[in-house]
């Protein structure tokens, strides 16, 4: 019996959930994997059955949920329900995950990476999904000074912010060689930290402001190359000792997702000082750290009207900023810095006809188009099949987020994986 079954009938509260599921080979959506959902204390009674279609998601399953209100301040109660996915598909080993969360009034997405049948291969290790940070116990962050040393060795320092291409994520403390190490996309690795970080159902400005200073500290540690500097081959820890709680397998939610797609070059400056800023927070609640975000006071402030970044200064100073990335590795070109849309012509169109038309290759709802530098209704049309599916405001406007989504996509359907 599951302890949110009586909650959620009462409150009649409710989240969503989608499942999307691609092939580790080559990123390629599944279509035709049956998901079964049932609650994480009952798994053998199932909730709901559903399919993929040839995008590789599910259609949107209603769950029970316990109230809004227990994500937006601090307390006893799990503010989210737990559910376990049993996801076949054929040619592909079973997936199976436990703990996947979701909270009321929002939209989960849990993505799924399922491995080809191969000879002799050994079947994947259920995924389990532990407690949210601001539920479950997690040590505190160690103090670290906001700005590092960067030794003028003669070496290769990065003489400009750049946004990686991936994240290589050590599960675990920085000693621990035993810990497996993950190659993630970099905005997947935002989106997924920020899921286990905050609710997703904060306010739209409480929101930008912890991915902004999740973004600042990752990017501190790629430009300081703090652990490579260190002997280490990897970028950043899971643990919260030391950086950041990063989940593997974990869901998102999408309210999350959009903001980190139209904000992901973004990171925090102080005059004077060209590395991003290592922002340090803690909950504000069980832990509290004088001049640095407590995460429950910006969810408080963001419901009295702050903006994101009068929440930043409020507890970072005034002298802090946000600044944009020079440069954004791995995509085949940078944004244009203007929406394109119907009327629009030249190179830059032909290059995002040329990137939408190989991907309607693999999602075939997407309509096929000709990359002859001129976008028409063809194009508008792809681009609104496309948004859709990668859950992005459905306009047919390719704007900065849709540009960058388009490339993500792009590099990952063209690319072998580099996933492990």
């Amino acid at each position: 019996m599951n302890p949110y079954m009586t909650t959620a009938q009462e409150t009649a509260a409710t989240g969503s959930l989608q499942v999307d599921v691609v092939s580790t080979e080559n990123n390629h959506p599944i279509g035709d994997a049956e998901v079964s959902i049932s609650y994480t204390g009952d798994p053998d009674s199932i909730l709901e059955k559903v399919t993929t279609d040839s995008s590789g998601q599910s259609e949107t399953v209603s769950l029970s949920a316990p109230p809004v209100d227990l994500s937006l301040s601090p307390g006893l109660a799990q503010p989210y329900s737990e559910y376990s996915l049993f996801i076949t598909a054929q040619g592909y080993e079973p997936v199976a995950i436990s703990g996947t969360q979701i909270l009321a009034d929002t939209d989960a997405i849990q993505p799924v990476r399922m491995t080809p049948v191969k000879d002799e291969t050994t079947p994947d290790t259920p995924i389990t999904i532990p407690d949210h940070t601001l539920y479950g116990n997690y040590p505190p962050k160690i103090a670290e000074a906001e700005v590092k040393p960067v030794a003028e060795t003669g070496e290769i320092v990065l003489s400009r912010v750049v946004v990686p291409q991936t994240i290589i994520v050590h599960d675990g403390v920085p000693t621990d060689p035993t810990a497996t190490n993950y190659y993630v996309p970099y905005s997947d690795y935002i989106k997924n930290v920020a899921s286990s970080e905050i609710y997703a159902t904060w306010p739209r400005e409480t929101i930008i402001a912890n991915v902004l200073a999740i973004m600042s500290f990752t990017l501190n540690r790629v430009y300081t190359e703090w652990y490579r500097n260190q002997g280490y081959d990897f970028t950043i820890t899971s643990s919260t000792a030391f950086d950041h709680k990063w989940i593997h397998g974990r869901n998102i939610f999408d309210s999350i997702s959009q903001v980190v797609d139209e904000i992901f070059n973004s990171y925090l400056s102080r005059p004077g000082i060209k590395q991003p800023i290592l922002t340090q927070y803690c909950d504000g609640h069980r832990v509290t750290c004088p001049n640095w975000m407590s995460q429950w006071g910006s969810c408080t402030l963001g419901e009295q009207g702050y903006t994101a970044i009068e929440i930043l200064r409020n507890y970072y100073g005034s002298n802090m900023y946000i600044n944009t990335a020079e440069q954004v590795s791995g995509v085949p070109s940078s944004f244009p810095g203007y929406n394109l849309t119907v009327g629009a012509s030249g190179d830059k169109v032909r290059q995002v006809q040329e990137q939408l038309d190989t991907i309607a290759g693999v999602y075939t709802r997407i309509p096929r188009i000709t990359a002859d530098g001129v976008f028409g209704d063809n194009t508008a049309e792809a681009v609104r099949q496309f948004q859709s599916i990668f859950k992005l405001p459905v306009t047919g406007v390719i704007d900065f987020a849709t540009w960058y989504k388009i490339s993500q996509i792009y590099v990952g359907i063209t690319r072998i994986a580099e996933y492990s």
